[in-house]
């Protein structure tokens, strides 16, 4: 757990919405020096003068593509120089896109995914945890922690959002990985990873922030589902974005590793473990919802 949290520096990356935001208003509440990340001009600048007003001491505002490699090569660099290594990482960014069945999906639509959810975290462990382990080493009351947003999707594999699944467990393979690691090394660096369910944020939309983004028109009708369920799905969420950051500084002080939104969701990572040890096919996705899958095979199987 981190030794309070005034005066250290925390670096979030999609801090211009959803859970980077509200992170960033318990941290600039609580007097953190911050370095706020986002590839949204409008939304970081909100973010940031946020920060300001919030008692923010230090709040460095940066518009970054976290799956550029060089620009956030560049970030971490001006990070290094200008504050030190960040006490709290929270690698957060993250699209929800290119939905629909797994073979419709376009090399860009991997990329664009595979570049912002999994690469951005990838960036932030590779460019930020040796400055922390670093800073470890000299100081032994100096602490940190990482955290990494996956998501539910990166525990169980529901049908039509292959792309964003693949990316999401990943990320907590990664995670849980870097957890072992850190072990090895070290007793003053930790890490969590968030996995949320459905919870209203912007990431329904993700589609904004995409340069190439297909047009509406010419998305298949496995694509116009998943885009019009997601929509709805995060839409009708009961957890906020701000009880998900509370959740994300409890880990912190507990040193607990995952995190989870919906525990009720834990159900279906039950079931698929099941699967696993009894070595039997994948429990049907609709099993608790059978006319919701019996709707979507038959349009489906209309349409292809």
């Amino acid at each position: 757990m981190l030794n309070g949290l005034s005066g250290k520096t925390a670096v979030l990356t999609g801090a211009g919405s959803g859970f980077g935001l509200e992170c960033m208003r318990i941290a600039a509440s609580a007097g953190m020096q911050l370095v706020l990340v986002d590839v949204e001009a409008q939304a970081l600048a909100s973010a940031e003068a946020e920060a300001r007003a919030l008692g923010a001491p230090e709040v460095m505002a940066c518009q970054v593509d976290v799956s550029d490699a060089a620009a956030m090569q560049a970030l971490a660099s001006q990070v290094q120089s200008t504050l030190g290594a960040p006490h709290f990482v929270f690698n957060n960014a993250g699209v929800g896109g290119a939905g629909g069945l797994l073979w419709e999906q376009s090399v860009r639509d991997w990329e664009w995914v595979l570049g912002v959810n999994l690469w951005g975290v990838i960036h932030g462990v590779r460019l930020f945890m040796p400055m922390m382990l670093e800073a470890a080493r000299k100081d032994p009351d100096w602490q940190g922690h990482m955290v990494n947003t996956a998501s539910m999707a990166g525990l169980v594999s529901p049908p039509n959002m292959g792309v964003y699944n693949v990316s999401k467990h990943a990320v907590v393979s990664l995670t849980e990985t870097l957890y072992q690691d850190l072990r090895l090394v070290t007793d003053q660096v930790h890490c969590s990873v968030l996995c949320p369910y459905f919870v209203p944020t912007g990431i329904a939309n993700s589609e904004r922030n995409r340069p190439d983004a297909p047009d509406a028109a010419t998305l298949t009708p496995s694509q116009q589902l998943a885009r019009s369920m997601m929509q709805k799905a995060v839409s009708s969420g009961k957890v906020s974005a701000k009880d998900i950051a509370s959740k994300v500084f409890a880990a912190m002080a507990d040193n607990q590793f995952y995190i989870f939104s919906h525990p009720h969701a834990l159900d279906g990572v039950q079931m698929r473990m099941e699967d696993l040890l009894e070595l039997r096919n994948p429990t049907d996705a609709f099993a608790s919802r059978p006319e919701l899958g019996e709707q979507m095979r038959q349009m489906l199987r209309q349409a292809v």
